[in-house]
């Protein structure tokens, strides 16, 4: 345990340059005073690590001094082969240049680890796209993506949903995130941070400025908190439902992540039958309509009035467009003869017609 944190150690001052030891201790999990005796015990060992005293202080190696990867324990070296996307690596432009890290990094390891290495790629394939997706690759990519590496500013014309629908934007750009296929440019306009999808941009030109960076600025960190605002921002129309039990069993693969947390989080005890009720946001009552009427007669709409009336004229349009040709659409419910088809259309219509 002690030999793998030393090793992290140097690979951190080797990585990152100068770090103070409250710096070296919050990322390896430990006390302060532990960096202090682990420094000492590097030095002991013939590592060059300098200290500097002071406000601005801290470690660092001298001499350019470099490790190799001989330190890398098995299950470590095999989950390398896992790290990274090579189709993103292609969309960017740096396909050859993670074939060749990889070639490198295969060379670097002892002849054990080599073949463990080795048989990772063998077996395991990641292919992060959703299903009936296919990788986005926009023109613009690439270029991007080297206006990124070396903050150059840039300036879009970028086609939008509202009007007018095509602007133009001078954008500093900070970061690309790809999220289930499709590229995502983060980048700052006039002081704020905005997100703009790749493939909507029309014209990209990147200048000769070069724009600073803030050093405080962690594109993960704000991709989780944008995608936080997003959802709420999105997700405005708060539906009362009940659900059937082999419905809630299968939400998780009919609804996307965030409807499903909400169920989680406000489905009440189960009734007699099984069903619970639940509180689910949707983003309005034109888009939750086709969303809700795909998963059948499994969930029941209680609230709001609005939303339930808009699915039962749905369904209604759809029993009708579908009834065979000199049926009677007024067939009542306690109608014997009539067709489970006109029941339904006919329950349909009174849902349709009745108060909120």
């Amino acid at each position: 345990m002690r030999a793998a944190r030393l090793l992290s150690l140097v690979l951190l001052l080797q990585n990152r340059g100068r770090l103070t030891a409250g710096e070296l201790a919050e990322e390896l999990g430990v006390s302060v005073r532990t960096v202090y005796r682990d420094i000492d015990s590097l030095s002991a060992a013939g590592i060059p690590v300098y200290g500097d005293a002071g406000h601005h202080g801290g470690y660092e190696l001298l001499g350019g001094y470099r490790t190799r990867l001989t330190g890398l324990h098995a299950d470590e070296a095999e989950s390398l082969f896992l790290a990274g996307l090579p189709g993103a690596a292609d969309d960017l432009g740096l396909g050859e240049v993670l074939a060749a890290a990889q070639l490198k990094l295969t060379a670097a390891l002892p002849p054990p680890l080599r073949s463990r290495a080795g048989r990772i790629r063998e077996r395991f394939h990641l292919d992060a796209l959703g299903w009936y997706r296919e990788q986005d690759s926009p023109p613009a990519l690439v270029a991007l993506a080297d206006a990124v590496w070396n903050q150059r500013r840039i300036r879009v014309r970028y086609r939008r949903w509202a009007e007018p629908q095509e602007v133009e934007r001078r954008l500093d750009p900070y970061g690309l995130v790809l999220k289930a296929g499709v590229w995502y440019l983060v980048a700052a306009v006039d002081g704020a941070v905005r997100t703009y999808r790749v493939s909507s941009i029309l014209r990209l030109d990147v200048g000769e400025d070069v724009f600073e960076r803030p050093g405080s600025f962690d594109l993960a960190a704000h991709w989780q908190d944008y995608l936080a605002v997003y959802d709420a921002r999105r997700l405005r129309l708060q539906a009362s439902v009940r659900i059937a039990p082999a419905l809630l069993a299968a939400l998780p693969d009919r609804l996307d992540a965030a409807l499903v947390r909400a169920v989680e989080d406000s489905a009440g005890p189960p009734d007699a039958d099984g069903w619970v009720t639940a509180t689910v946001p949707l983003e309005s009552v034109g888009l939750a309509v086709p969303t809700l009427l795909s998963l059948g007669p499994d969930i029941e709409v209680l609230a709001p009035g609005e939303l339930r009336r808009a699915i039962a004229e749905a369904a209604a349009a759809v029993l009708d467009r579908y009834r065979p040709a000199g049926t009677s659409d007024r067939a009542g419910e306690g109608d014997r003869s009539s067709s489970p088809a006109d029941r339904v259309a006919s329950r349909a219509r009174a849902a349709r017609t009745a108060k909120p």
